[in-house]
């Protein structure tokens, strides 16, 4: 039998199927002639319920308008609308629903006794559990997505870009379905230390047989998180060389000077040292100039001096300070003149960089009077 005071608020006593016997007359509301008991709820609880719900759903939205975008600045730098949502609803949502049940769980135990039908509180307790631990795994499904900001913040390589952001993505959905796989056996009763148990000895086997393929999967997770290389980067791994044309979850695919294919597993990549000549911020010119022996030396100096200046003062030049053009060796048929610059990285720069050189050099020569050696002339 619940009796319940004229002034109070709420109070609990028999609580359960015994709501059905609220007296109707009694009660913080009675004065007003409201029905105290509504679907197995005191008013009281009913109201403080709603506020509670209310207040939930005010702070979820809160953390998806607020704190979301804040971390997601700090981290990701700044993000379209388009995707900062993705997933953030369903997150916001979830927050909501955690709030909901923790508060009301916690006002029933420690500050006030609620007044309602026990058992059906219970139940849907457990229900909107179990639905927030869905709506978690959901979001995070969606939120995963956001992974390829992180890999793609330099602004560089678009391509490559978007095929380690689709790898990654790939791998973190994989993560958390394996993970909500698990989650969602424990929510619906499973005994997850039974299958746990199995998993481990059949994914024991499994590791033994495929150990390879586990070793280039992990191959491919090292190669996105520090990423030596790019689609399109031309490198060098082992002795082979060529351009990345597909970097995937087994193996890497590089094509060749000559225009075939190669296949490299990634665990080689991994363990092996990687030249990447795409990421050089500038290109080495090395150029030989060989001048008959009998040469002046005033003249070969001369050379050396404008030389260099010519090529200084082109705008494909970099790295000036490193340059120089020196006699490097005098033998008694020829003098060898060398010359050392950098170019813009472009190989199509470099070409035309060397064009321009050995043009400037043959006629700077001609005018100082200088002759290159031509080994098969003989001088008496």
């Amino acid at each position: 039998m619940l009796v319940v005071d004229g002034g109070a608020f709420m109070k609990n006593c028999n609580r359960g199927r015994a709501m059905g016997l609220q007296v109707m007359d009694e009660g913080p509301f009675s004065d007003f002639g409201i029905e105290a008991e509504i679907i197995g709820f005191s008013l009281g609880t009913l109201v403080l319920v709603v506020l509670i719900g209310f207040l939930s759903l005010l702070l979820g939205r809160f953390v998806r308008v607020a704190i979301l975008p804040a971390l997601a600045s700090h981290f990701l730098g700044e993000i379209e609308e388009s995707e900062g949502v993705r997933g953030s609803r369903a997150l916001s949502l979830g927050i909501s629903l955690v709030l909901f049940v923790e508060i009301t769980r916690t006002v029933d135990d420690s500050v006030v006794e609620m007044v309602w039908d026990e058992g059906l509180v219970q139940t849907m307790l457990s229900l909107l559990t179990s639905l927030y631990i869905l709506i978690f795994l959901f979001a995070s499904y969606r939120l995963v997505g956001s992974i390829g900001r992180v890999l793609s913040d330099d602004g560089e390589s678009p391509a490559s870009q978007r095929s380690l952001a689709s790898m990654a993505e790939s791998l973190g959905r994989m993560a958390v379905f394996v993970i909500g796989a698990f989650v969602i056996a424990g929510v619906v009763g499973f005994d997850l230390n039974g299958i746990i148990a199995g998993l481990g000895i059949t994914g024991l086997a499994l590791a033994l047989a495929a150990k390879d393929t586990v070793s280039n999967m992990f191959g491919a997770v090292s190669i996105i998180i520090d990423r030596p290389f790019n689609l399109g980067d031309w490198i060098k791994v082992d002795g082979i060389e060529g351009e990345v044309v597909d970097i995937g979850l087994r193996m890497t695919v590089l094509r060749t000077g000559q225009d075939t294919i190669i296949t490299v597993p990634n665990a080689n990549l991994v363990n092996s040292p990687i030249e990447n000549f795409s990421q050089r911020r500038f290109r080495r010119v090395v150029m030989p100039f060989e001048f008959e022996g009998e040469s002046d030396t005033d003249s070969l100096q001369q050379f050396c001096e404008q030389m260099l200046e010519i090529i200084k003062s082109d705008d494909r030049t970099v790295n000036e300070e490193s340059s120089w053009v020196k006699i490097q060796s005098m033998g008694s048929s020829s003098i060898l003149v060398q010359a050392n610059f950098y170019t813009q990285q472009s190989s199509d720069i470099q070409r035309a960089m060397s064009e321009f050189t050995l043009v400037n050099a043959r006629n700077l020569s001609s005018k100082l009077g200088l002759r290159f050696h031509e080994p098969r002339l003989r001088r008496s």
